[in-house]
């Protein structure tokens, strides 16, 4: 019984603790005058998408500006790629009880002046990640999208193709991923090993770590 109720008790105050986490980044504001150089002159939003609950976590690269704009991670062509890429429902991979979400900047970093992506600040990941990784210590699985995110979670320095390449040496708790932006639909047709090898191996593990939440 007093088992439980430590266990009880530390489950409680770690919710808390994350929902502090949760709001302070939320209103965060450290980029406010950053991104209002940028060629889209927006104010920052910051995603947060996470629980102390979560076995599964998804480390990417930053919000788009759809994402941006819903406030919800993923809410764009990518998500839905990558939800299919996972095999997760909408419903599945929202379910911030398992699987949580957190990109190396969690504002929209805005475009420059062609229209493409700015990296995401270096700050925030500076600013919060210790603190949301350290709120997490029921993580199973990392699936890492993208480069940013795969030198940073991996301390990798090739590039996306040979980290996914060798993603077997990462162990069966991390998955990298190639960013599932449109923009790789090219890369995807000229590396047709990823959906043959990688993608059932990750759909595999995700299911075994969801039924043995």
């Amino acid at each position: 019984m007093q088992r439980f109720q430590r266990t009880s008790d530390t489950n409680y105050i770690m919710a808390n603790l994350a929902s502090e986490l949760v709001n302070d980044i939320r209103n965060c504001r450290h980029c406010a005058e950053r991104f209002s150089l940028t060629h889209t002159s927006h104010y920052p939003r910051p995603v947060v998408w996470f629980r102390p609950s979560a076995r599964i976590l998804i480390a990417g690269q930053a919000p788009g500006l759809r994402v941006h704009e819903a406030g919800r991670p993923f809410a764009d062509a990518s998500g839905d790629r990558l939800r299919a890429w996972l095999g997760l429902t909408p419903e599945e991979f929202y379910d911030q009880d398992r699987v949580a979400i957190v990109p190396m900047a969690f504002c929209f970093p805005g475009y420059n002046a062609r229209g493409a992506d700015l990296p995401p600040p270096p700050q925030c990941a500076q600013l919060w990640h210790a603190r949301v990784f350290e709120s997490l210590p029921k993580v199973k699985l990392r699936i890492v999208v993208g480069g940013y995110a795969q030198k940073y979670h991996l301390k990798v320095r090739s590039g996306v193709t040979e980290t996914v390449q060798n993603w077997q040496l990462f162990g069966p708790g991390v998955f990298p991923l190639p960013h599932p932006s449109w923009r790789n639909t090219a890369w995807l047709r000229k590396n047709p090993w990823f959906g043959e090898e990688v993608l059932p191996a990750l759909r595999a593990r995700i299911k075994e770590v969801m039924q043995n939440d």
